[in-house]
């Protein structure tokens, strides 16, 4: 029987700030190190690197990550068109960072093992980097159950495989249980900032998270396929009647993990194709590049609308 995790009655926070690290054991640390970032806390000065962060946004590829930094960075006026933006985490093969002013952008590649590797280092990042008020924002892309490919989904909760908004995660040989809602309050802020772009189809609906791109996913070109075509419209029209409107890798570790730290956070992807009617994307690649910008265009809308800045 799974547990529901319980919150720690003493969290580790930087001051009276909103990051949360539900381990006692890192204030007893002599040094952090941060090793699938290739930062820590003896080698870097975490808070002159990153104190004045407030929006974090995490993507599975490195290309589109520092695409989307670049382009930030044009939007907000902080850096001129074909600025090179280094690799902050230019040590190590297994992620990529970017930062430009107050905006962090790193990729986390693909499914749940690997972004929750991430997150837990990016959290202890923002925490020892005593930084506030921060929103985390995953911008990726997806498959969309009933809606037109190049649509933009607003997560509100994110769920598993059986349509349960939960994540699961196996401690010590237990079976630990996280919430997997979202911000309600930065969902209608992106929601509203669609409406003012009023540039693409965006909804808000639930999002299923598999542990699989192929039979995880109800897909049929897979290596191994059990079922029929018709088995895989029941299970697909189930998850839209349960307000499932795309299926990702990523979001229900993300949900849970920014939920347990106190992070504001939302999942904005686009849909590449509609599960209802196909198995494989068939844009071409032109189409599937302006459907992949979409999220930053959101995000980045939202980021200068926060600052003040014109949209």
């Amino acid at each position: 029987m799974a547990t529901q995790e319980k919150k720690p009655e003493n969290l580790q926070t930087s001051d009276e700030h909103s990051i949360h690290l539900s381990n006692p054991n890192i204030s007893g640390m002599k040094e952090d190190i941060l090793y699938h970032f290739n930062l820590g806390t003896k080698t870097h000065d975490l808070q002159t690197m990153f104190g004045d962060v407030k929006f974090v946004c995490v993507g599975g590829s490195p290309v589109r990550m520092k695409a989307f930094i670049t382009y930030i960075g044009e939007e907000l006026g902080l850096a001129p068109p074909g600025t090179d933006h280094p690799n902050i985490c230019e040590g190590t093969d297994r992620y990529a960072m970017y930062k430009i002013g107050p905006v962090l952008s790193v990729s986390h590649g693909m499914g749940v093992p690997s972004i929750g590797i991430m997150l837990h280092e990016l959290i202890k990042l923002l925490y020892h980097a005593r930084c506030s008020d921060v929103v985390i924002i995953r911008i990726g892309t997806c498959g969309g159950i009933g809606l037109e490919p190049g649509s933009v989904v607003l997560t509100r909760r994110a769920t598993d495989s059986c349509f349960k908004p939960q994540f699961e995660q196996i401690v010590l040989g237990k079976r630990i249980v996280r919430n997997t809602e979202l911000s309600d309050d930065l969902n209608q802020e992106l929601m509203e900032c669609a409406k003012e772009m009023n540039e693409f189809n965006t909804v808000i609906g639930n999002t299923m998270c598999t542990l699989d791109f192929y039979e995880g996913q109800a897909r049929l070109d897979g290596a191994f396929c059990s079922y029929t075509d018709k088995d895989k419209q029941e299970y697909l029209q189930a998850a839209y009647n349960a307000g499932i409107r795309n299926i990702e890798m990523e979001s229900s570790i993300f949900a849970a993990m920014c939920g347990a730290s106190g992070i504001k956070a939302a999942v904005v992807c686009v849909t590449l194709l509609n599960r209802l009617i196909e198995d494989q994307i068939s844009s071409s690649h032109e189409v599937l590049v302006e459907y992949q910008r979409r999220p930053q265009k959101l995000v980045g809308y939202f980021i200068k609308k926060r600052l003040g800045r014109k949209a």
